[in-house]
């Protein structure tokens, strides 16, 4: 099993990977005043070690601004003691001889007034609420309640979002990650700007599919100008309904959104196949969705970056994706539940079963106590 393809090296731009092994990113709600901390730090290193972890971990989706926060006890990356409080984690994780980027994170309409800065209200592209709960704590347990009522952004609230990504990847790089993923799926800001049916938007940012993509490219341009297109990676979810994303003509809005990256250069592109932590057969408009469609239309763009592939994956899976023309391939849930992932997937198990009411805040237990292979 160890000469699969799975577990042979890959280089995605500036990343050198030992295995097409990626950690997904991972919400736990274990980062209280948004700082990431040492019990993070040896999360992460559990799964670090490329021969028997992930070639790639993607962190837990980390909000780039105050007000991109939409869940409790989520980490951040725009102030200068988060950058420092990063730091223990990627150093971690590089001692195991692992590779880590940051996913960077606005939820957009998908927060909560107590989680915004003076208890306002969350900022989408139209004032149309999600229909879909958010995570807050209340004495120490995650509790699911209704999002609030978004405002709509005005037209000069865009440049300066921009720039908070922009400062987020210069922050992750300060912090010592090998690159940044940019959260443009799921139905946060950016998948918000994407979809009929989060932006109702009259201006530049709304309507066609070349103005709804507009925000999304303003945002990869500036961190890839400020960090270079190899160390960045963007997520993409082209059906999932998660935190009510819709839109009923899919295709031509990613394949538009594809082809506008292909000359970012960037080092990948993750793409969540039908229904986030779901169905993989989810659409959305009237026919099936073609992936292999849209990975042609990424590199007939001249899009080199590695195509990753996410969503319910098991070993034979991942290894007839990867010869079908996928480079990477994403395990979520499955990295919570065993640390040594890619050791098990390498001998075909056995396999830890997750223990799902500890996924969301706490301490240890469901977080650091899941036993490796003796």
């Amino acid at each position: 099993m160890s000469t699969s393809p799975l577990f042979t090296p890959l280089q995605a731009g500036g990343l050198a990977l030992r295995s097409r092994i990626a950690m997904a990113p991972l919400t736990r709600n274990r980062a209280p005043g948004a700082l990431a901390n040492a019990r993070m730090a040896t999360y992460y290193r559990q799964r670090a070690n490329p021969e028997t972890g992930a070639g790639l971990i993607i962190t837990e989706a980390t909000a780039i601004s105050h007000q991109g926060q939409g869940y409790a006890d989520v980490p951040g990356i725009w102030s200068a003691e988060q950058v420092q409080a990063w730091r223990a984690v990627t150093e971690a994780v590089h001692a195991e001889g692992g590779r880590i980027v940051m996913q960077l994170w606005h939820v957009g309409r998908v927060s909560h007034t107590s989680l915004q800065p003076g208890g306002g209200a969350p900022v989408a592209p139209s004032a149309i609420a999600a229909k879909t709960k958010t995570v807050l704590l209340v004495d120490g347990q995650a509790q699911f309640v209704e999002t609030s009522m978004p405002r709509a952004l005005a037209l000069d609230e865009l440049p300066g979002i921009v720039q908070d990504y922009r400062r987020a990847a210069a922050n992750a790089i300060a912090a010592g990650f090998d690159g940044v993923e940019v959260h443009a799926a799921n139905g946060y800001l950016i998948d918000q700007f994407l979809r009929r049916g989060s932006n109702q938007r009259s201006d530049a940012y709304g309507g066609s599919v070349e103005n709804r993509a507009r925000f999304l490219n303003e945002v990869m341009q500036a961190v890839a100008a400020e960090i270079g297109g190899a160390r960045t990676g963007i997520r993409l979810s082209p059906v999932t309904p998660a935190n009510d994303a819709s839109d009923d003509q899919p295709q031509p809005l990613f394949e538009h959104v594809v082809r506008a990256l292909a000359p970012l250069g960037l080092a990948y592109v993750h793409v969540i196949e039908g229904s986030t932590g779901g169905p993989r057969e989810h659409q959305q408009g009237p026919t099936p969705f073609d992936y292999t469609a849209l990975r042609q239309a990424y590199r007939q763009a001249g899009g080199q970056g590695a195509w990753m592939v996410n969503n319910g994956y098991d070993l034979p899976m991942a290894q007839q994706a990867l010869a079908d023309g996928a480079d990477l391939v994403a395990f979520g849930r499955p990295f919570i539940a065993n640390p040594d992932l890619g050791a098990r997937l390498r001998q075909g198990g056995p396999f830890n079963s997750l223990d799902r009411a500890t996924l969301y805040g706490g301490g240890d237990a469901g977080y650091l106590d899941y036993p490796a292979l003796g």
